[in-house]
Parts: structure tokens; C-alpha cells; sequence
């Protein structure tokens, strides 16, 4: 069975030899990587911007397939979107660990002109490719990728320069793949977590940061915050010193605040004192509108819930969402439209009602979650994840993975707040079910129907189609 243990110097260094085996370009020194890490200055340093920045941060998600490319992609956004923070996200057969695939697309795509990946290839480009790319563009970058098994990426990437990795071993597992069991993947990111711990040892710190989001549909914040600070302590069990918790908009205003909140709360509360505890709000997850006029107002809608609770980061969409890959002018404009926004709100003070009580109930359900994995584990973080998830006390809604029951069912109440309309087994009290059901009922008596899964469906596809809350009869 896994454990929550750091890996010693002698096992790391085993399994980074075993780890380089596989790859398909040369490998990189230790010692090297960071002496190329210690050469970078201080405005490429990402856990530092992040750390000591005194607004809320914008970061877009963007990433093509050849290296020139990627790079004019990164300064486009940096000089047309005034990203503060860039991406490099990952191709799809590259988190599928098919490299000989990755390689092909990358070999179409110089041929051919177009993109023929849906990503950056980092592995295939190696970490020459990867330190050509952070020397290139004028602001800190992060690896995004959806990567279960992560050990050769995070490999190639930290030492090509990349001092931020995102995902985790729960949330790069169960809203991705049927591929793998959650302890497999435990012990995947134990190597990922412990050598972004050597780095951090050695003065370059590495900040890791949960996939909040999970599934992106209807999640429900007591959940997606839990998930975060299980893989928040496995990373620091291994040495990371800087964790970005990250959290999935839902869509209503005091809800998504009070979640923001909690989560910086429980964060603090929950990991090490030595950990510095940072937040990230993702913009709209689920499906957006076809019309670009409408899907800009989605945008600031998140743009406006960053400004009033003001996470240390946001991660921005584009009104081309529901298009596929946007251009990156598109990609540009809503950091823009997010800008505008924040700039306006930042000298506003703005008071929710309702925000205190929902960040209560969010809280509660976290320690009850959290209470229930350490003891499963009977104090092992990692254990206690295996068996709460086997149990069902731990689950998620809509997973493709069968390490999670998916046996929860969330729907909005009348006020478009995301509660649970099914529990399964999850470790929540008779008296959160209670709250839940009883909003639940207030929106089927409003709508003259039981609470069933028809509110589900149509909640799924409410903003696509304009709405917050799924209606009988909408259009």
C-alpha cells in the first residue's frame, strides 16, 4: 500500500535514472539544471511574482505544437494581453505518454505549416527546446498538462527551465483516465513532488499547484478544495514550499467567493507552517456560448469574482471557448476583457450578503471530507486517499475513472449555488445533507418539479445556452 512518506536521496536518485530511460532525448545534469535555474532573473522566477505580488495575476492557458511558434505565441500574450503569468500547455499524446506520437505530430507540424497538436510537445522538444523557450519570453511559465503519469515530463521541464508544475495525483487522475489506480498514481507524483523538493532544497523553488477544477462540471466547492489540500500535504511530505490551491468558478458570485476564501483558509490552516499557501481561480470551466458577445460576459463575470475576493492568480478564458483552440488573438483578448475588469473593481470595495454562511457550510464539509481521509489512513494522507476513495467518502462527479464511485449528483439551488442532489457515501453531516436537500426543494417548488436528474442535465448546459440556473422551458 502507498504511503505519505518522503522518498529518500537514494530513491530519488534511483528513480530519476529510471525515469530518463524512457525518454526519448538526452538527459540533463542536477547540478546543471540548476545552475540554469540560478541564472534566470528574478522577473522569471514564478513562485517568487506569484508570492510577493500585490493584485490578483492573470495567466491564460495556450500552447502549439512547434517551438518558434510557442514562443511568439507566449509574447503575443504577454504584449497584446498583458499576461502577467504564461502557460505552456501540453499536447495530448504527450499526457498520454505516446512520445513516438508526440514526435510524428511535431514532425507533421514543421512540414505542414498547421498544427497537428493540440500542445506543446515539451518532452520531444527536450530540455534544450525548453530553456530556449524560458529565455525567450520575459515573464514566469508554468507546464499545464492533464499528465497522470508525470515523472518524464516534470523531468524534462524543471530541468528546462520550468519552475511551476501544475496537476496532481487525484486531480490528473480521476477527471482524465480509466488508465490508472489512485495509488499508482500516488506514488507517480511522489517523484514529481520530490524532486520539485530537491530543486526547492537547493534555492529554486518549485510551486506545484492542484487541478481545482477536476471534472469541470458542477463541482462542488467542498470537494474540489479537499482534493486540493490532500495533494497540497503529499507534495509538501516531499518538500515542495510553495502550493497554488486552485478552485473551478461555478458561476454564482457568493458562492464562488466564499469557496475562494475557505480555500485560503484551510489551506493555511491545514498545511505545513513552512508551506507558503497561494490560491488560483479558473474562469468558467464547463461549456460556453457559441456567440463571442455572450461568452465575453461569462469572462467577466469571473474577472469580477476574482476582483472581489482577489486570489493571488487568475486563469483566464477566451470568447472563442466553445470553438476549440483559440487564436491567440482571441486568447489575447480575454486577458484583456479580465483586465479591464479587475483594474475597475480594484479600488471598489464590494460587500456580498450571504458570503459569511456559505463559507461556513463550504468549511465544515472540508474538515468532515478531510476528517474522514485521515482516518482511513489512520493518519497517512496517502493511504487515507486510497481507502476514502474506495469507500466512497471521497468522490466526484462525472469521473471517467473508476477509482472514484462517481456516485455524487450536484445540481444548482434557486440562487444557481451548486449542491448535491445525490451524496452516495460521501463523509459529509445529516445537517449539510439536510441544508442541501432543503435548497434543492426550494428550487423544484419555484420550477413546480421534483429535484431530479433532469435539473442535472439541464444545469449542465444552462450557461452555453445563457442562463446560470437550467430551467424548465429555456431555449
Amino acid at each position: 500500500m502507498v504511503e505519505d512518506t518522503r522518498l529518500t536521496d537514494a530513491e530519488l536518485e534511483q528513480l530519476d535514472q529510471t525515469v530518463w530511460e524512457s525518454a526519448p532525448v538526452e538527459s540533463a545534469s542536477f547540478e546543471e539544471a540548476v545552475a540554469f535555474h540560478e541564472g534566470l532573473p528574478e522577473h522569471k522566477r514564478f513562485a517568487d511574482v506569484l508570492e510577493s505580488a500585490d493584485r490578483v495575476l492573470t495567466q491564460p492557458r495556450a500552447g502549439v505544437p512547434r517551438l518558434d511558434d510557442q514562443i511568439d505565441l507566449l509574447q503575443t500574450l504577454t504584449d497584446e494581453g498583458d499576461a502577467d503569468l504564461l502557460p505552456t500547455t501540453i499536447d495530448s499524446y504527450t499526457r498520454d505518454n505516446a512520445y513516438e506520437k508526440a514526435q510524428a505530430g511535431l514532425e507533421q507540424s514543421r512540414e505542414t505549416g498547421e498544427n497537428e497538436l493540440n500542445g506543446f510537445p515539451a518532452v520531444n522538444h527536450g530540455v534544450d527546446g525548453c530553456r530556449r523557450l524560458i529565455e525567450a519570453v520575459d515573464a514566469p511559465v508554468q507546464v499545464r498538462h492533464g499528465t497522470p503519469d508525470a515523472r518524464l515530463l516534470a523531468a524534462v521541464t524543471l530541468a528546462g527551465g520550468f519552475q511551476s508544475f501544475e496537476g496532481g495525483p487525484i486531480t490528473y487522475n480521476l477527471p482524465y483516465t480509466s488508465k490508472y489506480e489512485l495509488a499508482e498514481t500516488i506514488e507517480y507524483w511522489q517523484y514529481v513532488d520530490r524532486l520539485s523538493g530537491a530543486y526547492t532544497e537547493r534555492g529554486v523553488p518549485i510551486n506545484r499547484e492542484p487541478f481545482g477544477p477536476l471534472t469541470g462540471t458542477l463541482v462542488p466547492p467542498s470537494v474540489a478544495i479537499a482534493i486540493c489540500i490532500i495533494e497540497g500535504l503529499l507534495a509538501a511530505t516531499q518538500g515542495v514550499r510553495s502550493v497554488t490551491l486552485g478552485y473551478g468558478q461555478v458561476g454564482n458570485l457568493v458562492q464562488d467567493v466564499a469557496a475562494i476564501r475557505a480555500m485560503e483558509q484551510l489551506g493555511t490552516e491545514y498545511l505545513p507552517e513552512e508551506v507558503t499557501v497561494t490560491t488560483v481561480f479558473h474562469q468558467w470551466m464547463g461549456g460556453f456560448p457559441r456567440d463571442e458577445a455572450r461568452a465575453n460576459g461569462v469572462i467577466a463575470l469571473g474577472a469580477a469574482t476574482a476582483a472581489v475576493v482577489e486570489p493571488d492568480k487568475i486563469i483566464t478564458k477566451s470568447p472563442q471557448e466553445a470553438r476549440g483552440v483559440p487564436t491567440a488573438a482571441a486568447n489575447a483578448a480575454g486577458l484583456r476583457t479580465t483586465g479591464q475588469v479587475l483594474q475597475m473593481l480594484s479600488e471598489q470595495s464590494v460587500d456580498l450578503e450571504g458570503v459569511d454562511r456559505e463559507q461556513d457550510l463550504i468549511e465544515r464539509s472540508v474538515r468532515s471530507l478531510l476528517d474522514a481521509v485521515f482516518d482511513a489512513g489512520d493518519g497517512d494522507v496517502a493511504r487515507g486517499t486510497v481507502e476514502a476513495f474506495e469507500q466512497g467518502l471521497l468522490d466526484v462527479p462525472f469521473p471517467p475513472s473508476e477509482a472514484a464511485d462517481g456516485d455524487v449528483l450536484p445540481a444548482r439551488d434557486d440562487d444557481g449555488r451548486v449542491r448535491l442532489l445525490k451524496f452516495g457515501n460521501l463523509a459529509v453531516d445529516s445537517e449539510v445533507k439536510q441544508i442541501h436537500d432543503a435548497r434543492l426543494e426550494t428550487r423544484a417548488t419555484t420550477e413546480n418539479r421534483r429535484p431530479s436528474f433532469r435539473m442535472v442535465a439541464d444545469d449542465v448546459s444552462a450557461i452555453s445556452d445563457g442562463r446560470l440556473v437550467g430551467r424548465p422551458g429555456d431555449d
